[in-house]
C-alpha cells in the first residue's frame, strides 16, 4: 500500500525520550510517511534534537505551551496523509506498527479504525510490565461510551480520513481527549485490529495518566458530555455502564495509590 500516512507527534520538555520516538518512524517498513512534530513551547533542548535528525519527511512546527490537545489539533491542520495515527514522544513504534495496520485495512475495505497490540513497558523500555490487545471488531460506538476496554488504549487508532471525519481534540481535557475524539466519529465506520504489536508503551512518572485528579475530572467531564450530546445514540445500558465503570476505575485508581480517604468519598459522593 502506497497511501501517505501522516503521524501527529506533540511535544512538551520530551528532550529524554523525543529522539528514540522519532528514530522509531523512521525506521517503519512503511516508508511513505509524513511525521508532524508540534512543540508546544518546550524549554529544554527538545527543539535541538528535532532539527538535528535530517529526514524530508518530518515537518516541524511551534507553539506557546497550550496543552497536548492543542498541540494534536495544530498538527492535524498540517496533514496531508489519507491516514492519520498519533505517536506521543515518549512512545516508540515497532518497525512494522504502521505496515500492520495498513495491511488491515487492505484486506477490510470497510474498516476506518484499526488498532493494534500494545506493550506496556517501564520508563527505559527494558521490563514489559503488561500487554494490551484489543477484542472488538464493528461499529465501536458502545463499545466505547461503555468503558469496555476492548477496542480504547490510548490514542493507537489508525484512522483512514475523509469528508465525513472530523479530527478536533478537545482542548478544555488533559485525560481523556482521546476516547471522547474517538466517540465522535465512532459511527463512521467499522474497528479493526491488528494482533501485531503496534506501540511500545513507557510508563514514567511524568505521564499525564499520573495525575489522578486531572483523571478524575476528565472522567467527569466525559460522562457529561455522552449524557448531555449523545442523548440519541445511548441507551440506558450506556448511562449506567460508563458512570458504574468511571466510578470503579478512579475508586480503584485512588485505592491503588492508597489514596484511601480520596476513593471512598469520590464513591459516596456520587461524582460523575
Amino acid at each position: 500500500m502506497t497511501d501517505l500516512v501522516s503521524i501527529v507527534m506533540p511535544v512538551y520538555n520530551g528532550e529524554k525520550y523525543i529522539g528514540e520516538a522519532i528514530r522509531s518512524v523512521i525506521h517503519q517498513q512503511h516508508t511513505f510517511w509524513e511525521l508532524i512534530i508540534v512543540n508546544d513551547g518546550s524549554t529544554d533542548n527538545t527543539k535541538d534534537i528535532i532539527l538535528g535528525i535530517s529526514d524530508e519527511r518530518i515537518r516541524y512546527f511551534e507553539q506557546s505551551n497550550r496543552g497536548t490537545s492543542a498541540a494534536r489539533n495544530y498538527g492535524i491542520k498540517e496533514i496531508r496523509g489519507r491516514y492519520f495515527c498519533c505517536l506521543d514522544a515518549d512512545d516508540v513504534l515497532p518497525p512494522n506498527s504502521l505496515a500492520s495496520r495498513l495491511k488491515v485495512f487492505e484486506s477490510d475495505v470497510m474498516a476506518r479504525f484499526v488498532d493494534g497490540t500494545v506493550y506496556v513497558y517501564d520508563s527505559i523500555l527494558r521490563s514489559q510490565l503488561s500487554k494490551w490487545s484489543p477484542s472488538f471488531k464493528g461499529r465501536p460506538f458502545h463499545q466505547l461510551v461503555r468503558l469496555s476496554g476492548r477496542c480504547f488504549f490510548g490514542p493507537t487508532w489508525m484512522i483512514r480520513l475523509g469528508e465525513d471525519i472530523k479530527l478536533s481534540f478537545d482542548e478544555d481535557l488533559s485525560h481523556g481527549e482521546d476516547l471522547l475524539l474517538y466517540i465522535s466519529i465512532a459511527n463512521q465506520g467499522i474497528y479493526n485490529y491488528t494482533d501485531d504489536c503496534i506501540l511500545y508503551y513507557r510508563k514514567n512518572m511524568n505521564s499525564t495518566m499520573n495525575n489522578i485528579d486531572g483523571l478524575a475530572r476528565g472522567y467527569s467531564y466525559l460522562c457529561s458530555i455522552v449524557r448531555n450530546n449523545y442523548r440519541a445514540e445511548t441507551n440506558m445500558i450506556d448511562r449506567f455502564l460508563i458512570l458504574a465503570r468511571s466510578r470503579k476505575i478512579m475508586f480503584l485508581t485512588f485505592w491503588n495509590r492508597r489514596n484511601y480517604f480520596k476513593a471512598i468519598n469520590y464513591m459516596a459522593s456520587g461524582r460523575v
